[in-house]
């Protein structure tokens, strides 16, 4: 039988082999949990903008990564965008909400400067393209619970 902790020689250290359970909450803080409130309640996905960079961030954030400005101005985006990146993963992972293959994206919404990254669906991943048209699925209303997973997925367009 394997030992579970042992004295590290000439230490005052144990080590434990195994894994232990930590549950952990954490906040999403007011501009974060904003943004989720907006996707659970209004299906809206909004974002912030820079008054002196005229940058728009989504998700919404409260500091701009160019000038360190302060973002207090909240703008609708669209629901649709344009796909810039993806990858596609093939192998189970116990976090992945989806069985593989499951494609990951980073999409640009109209109306913002920087992209989200999320799940792309309704699609195979053979024939997903960079630049192409893609919008947003909300899970239904009684689902939704102020989570980025919110948006089932981005699907695309025509």
């Amino acid at each position: 039988m394997a030992k579970v902790t042992e004295k590290l020689e000439g230490m005052d250290v144990w080590v434990y082999h195994g894994q232990i359970y930590i549950p952990n909450t954490y906040s999403a803080g007011a501009v974060g949990s904003r943004f989720l409130i907006e996707l659970r309640d209004n299906k809206r996905i909004m974002g912030t903008r820079c008054p002196t960079c005229n940058r728009v961030y989504v998700p919404a954030r409260s500091v701009c990564k160019d000038c360190f400005g302060e973002l207090s101005e909240w703008v609708e985006v669209s629901q649709k965008g344009t796909l810039l990146t993806y990858a596609v993963a093939y192998q189970p992972n116990p976090v992945q909400p989806l069985e593989p293959p499951i494609a990951y994206g980073i999409v640009q919404l109209d109306g913002a400067d920087t992209g989200l990254v999320h799940m792309l669906g309704e699609v195979d991943p053979e024939q997903l393209k960079v630049g192409m048209k893609v919008q947003a699925v909300f899970k239904v209303e009684k689902e939704r619970v102020a989570s980025i997973l919110d948006i089932k997925y981005f699907k695309p367009l025509g």
